[in-house]
């Protein structure tokens, strides 16, 4: 058998119990995702879900957390300005090895999680 794969449907991150408020904010109000609603068969397990691009975000609930290389990596527009925006609210960068027509960083969310954005260069060359 193939499977036919479509598309990416989600990410999941985790932050540790109690948290979500926090997660709320960082997310919600600060990198300004569109928080959508649990499934009500799921709200029990705690937890929240944002709307990214055409995927969802979801912040799980851990007991335990381990630091790890697993990371989303985002595609978006106008990383310079996005870095910019982070230094100004102490987020610290971490600039990632350069691929060709390729720019990106990455930083960690007040929980560990591990993020990259990347961006695309205009004149890429085929």
């Amino acid at each position: 058998m193939k499977i036919n794969f479509k598309k990416l449907n989600h990410v999941q991150l985790c932050i540790p119990v109690g948290k979500e408020e926090e997660a709320r904010e960082f997310y919600g109000s600060f990198l300004g995702l569109k928080e959508i609603e649990k499934p009500k068969e799921l709200k029990s397990n705690g937890g929240l879900w944002f709307e990214i691009g055409d995927i969802q975000l979801h912040i799980g609930i851990e007991e335990k957390q381990n630091k790890s290389k697993f990371h989303p990596a985002f595609e978006v527009d106008e990383l310079d300005k996005i870095e910019e925006f982070m230094k100004q609210n102490n987020i610290e960068i971490r600039q990632e090895i350069m691929i060709p027509n390729l720019r990106r960083f990455s930083f960690y969310d007040p929980f560990g999680n591990r993020i990259e954005l990347m961006e695309f260069s205009k004149n890429v060359e085929l």
